[in-house]
């Protein structure tokens, strides 16, 4: 039974072939270059999962935790740190994989955390991406769809721990 508070917007098929495309552009831009792939918690670890599966070359994956929304749907504007990677970056190529990019406020955070610690380069992997709501430029390598600003779930994706198992992506209406 569909929630009425649902509007999906990106289907699970235009996902599934978003996610092997990506995965492709990957393999191709790090042959040979072993990276080291750097989920953000909670969000993207099924989009994370689902993209290594389609990945040609050696890899590795870690995973960072950070807060910046709790139960509300605007980011707060201040970013704790909750879960370190376990892997040490300096010298390697780093993608970081970030299920979704809306102020840029937690991004920006993680990218110079990881930049302080002096890998060999760090890129940006988002599947969803709201450029119009970002106050400050982040240099994105790799985006999946570009979406309006509405408050979207599913593929990973929360509001306040429901709707993370949907196979698509939707607009939650409130």
């Amino acid at each position: 039974m569909q929630d009425k508070n649902l509007i999906p917007i990106i289907s699970q098929k235009d996902l599934e072939g978003k996610v092997k495309y990506l995965g492709k552009k990957i393999s191709a831009d790090y042959k040979g270059k072993n990276p080291i792939l750097v989920g953000i918690l909670k969000g993207s670890f099924i989009f994370l999962a689902d993209l290594v599966r389609y990945l040609t070359i050696p890899h590795e994956v870690d995973f960072i935790s950070v807060g910046s929304y709790g139960s509300s749907t605007q980011a707060s504007g201040v970013v704790r740190l909750i879960k370190d990677l376990s892997v040490n970056i300096e010298g390697r190529n780093v993608v970081i994989i970030e299920d979704i990019v809306d102020t840029g406020l937690t991004l920006n955070y993680i990218r110079d955390n990881l930049l302080s610690r002096k890998p060999k380069s760090v890129s940006i992997l988002t599947l969803l991406e709201k450029k119009q709501r970002r106050p400050q430029r982040i240099p994105i390598k790799y985006v999946g769809f570009k979406i309006p600003s509405d408050f979207v779930v599913g593929y990973g994706l929360d509001y306040d721990e429901k709707y993370r198992n949907l196979p698509y992506i939707a607009k939650l209406k409130f």
